[in-house]
C-alpha cells in the first residue's frame, strides 16, 4: 500500500527568530527535516508532500526540497490565506496570520491520494515514532495519533505548545490544546500529548473541509483566530469515531527556540555514533 508523508513546513518560525526549517543541525550541513524524511523512508513511506509558502518557496525547494529528493519523491504545496476558502467567503482585510494546521493539511488535499501520515516540519519524532505511524496506516482503516510523554517533550528554553490528550484503553477520548506548556504547567510527566503526528485516510479531507467552513463562520476574531487540526479530530471524537493513539517512547527534539539547536545537534550526533543515519 502506497503512503505519503506531509510535512507542515509553513511557519515562519516566529520563536526560533528565522525561517527554522533551512537551519543546518549538524556539521554536515543537514537540515532537521532530512532526519525525519529519512525515517519516514526507512519505515516504508514512499513519498513526501511539503506544506510550505510561496515567499519562501524558491529558497526551500533549492535547499531542503532537493536534498528532501535524494531520499523520497517529492512535491509542494503552498498555504495561503486565499487556498481552499469555501465559497461565500472571503480574506479579512488586515488578516496576516495563516489560518493554521487544519487549513495547512486542507490545503494538500489535490496532493494526496494514499494513507497520509502528517507532522511539523520542526520537531524530530524519532525513527520508531515513523514505524509505529507507518505500521497502523498500512493495517488500519482509522485514523491514529502518535502521543509523547510530556516530559520528554518539553523545551529548557522556554514554553511549549502541546495537545494534552486523555487516552483509554489505547483510544483517544479527547485532546486539548496549550500554547504555554513548561514543568510548572501542573500535568503529570508522563502525560501523553500530541505533537502533531497524525495518521488519516484520504477521506479525512472531508472533515477538514466541513470543519473549516464552520470556523469560519463561527470565529471571534477574523484577524487571529487560528483552524487547528486537532480541533478537527475533536469533531469526529464528538460525532463516535474511533482514533487510535500510538505511544511513543522516542525523546523529542526541536527547534522550538533557537537556543534548542545545542542539544538537538548533541542528540543527533549520539545517533549517528550509534549507527544511525549513515545513509545521510
Amino acid at each position: 500500500m502506497q503512503t505519503t508523508l506531509v510535512i507542515m513546513a509553513a511557519g515562519m518560525g516566529s520563536r526560533f527568530g528565522s525561517l527554522k526549517q533551512m537551519q543546518p543541525v549538524d556539521d554536515r550541513g543537514h537540515g532537521l527535516l532530512e532526519y525525519s524524511i529519512y525515517d519516514a523512508a526507512e519505515a516504508g513511506f514512499d513519498k513526501v508532500v511539503f506544506i510550505i509558502r510561496k515567499c519562501f518557496a524558491e529558497a526551500f525547494e533549492s535547499t531542503i526540497g532537493r536534498a528532501a529528493e535524494k531520499i523520497l519523491p517529492v512535491s509542494y504545496v503552498y498555504q495561503d490565506l486565499s487556498c481552499a476558502l469555501p465559497a461565500g467567503f472571503s480574506v479579512p482585510d488586515g488578516r496576516e496570520k495563516p489560518w493554521g494546521t487544519g487549513h495547512a493539511v486542507l490545503c494538500a488535499k489535490g496532493a494526496v491520494d494514499t494513507p497520509f501520515g502528517v507532522i511539523n516540519a520542526d520537531d524530530y519524532y524519532g525513527a520508531s515514532s515513523f514505524y509505529l505511524l507507518h505500521g497502523h496506516l498500512a493495517s488500519e482503516p482509522n485514523p491514529c495519533m502518535v502521543a509523547f510523554c510530556l516530559e520528554k517533550t518539553l523545551s529548557e528554553n522556554g514554553t511549549v505548545a502541546r495537545g494534552v490528550c486523555r487516552v483509554e484503553n489505547g483510544k483517544l477520548i479527547s485532546i486539548v490544546e496549550h500554547t504555554e506548556l513548561s514543568r510548572k504547567s501542573g500535568f503529570a510527566p508522563d502525560t501523553p500529548v500530541s505533537m502533531n503526528m497524525w495518521g488519516f485516510q484520504p477521506n479525512f479531507f472531508n472533515d477538514l473541509e466541513a470543519g473549516f467552513s464552520a470556523f469560519l463562520y463561527d470565529m471571534e476574531d477574523p484577524l487571529k483566530n487560528e483552524y487547528y487540526l486537532p480541533f478537527v479530530v475533536d469533531l469526529a471524537l464528538q460525532r463516535g469515531e474511533t482514533v487510535s493513539v500510538l505511544q511513543s517512547r522516542e525523546q523529542w527534539h526541536g527547534i522550538t527556540y533557537r537556543e534548542d539547536l545545542d542539544s538537538l545537534r548533541d542528540a543527533l550526533e549520539q545517533q549517528r555514533t550509534a549507527g544511525r543515519y549513515r545513509g545521510l
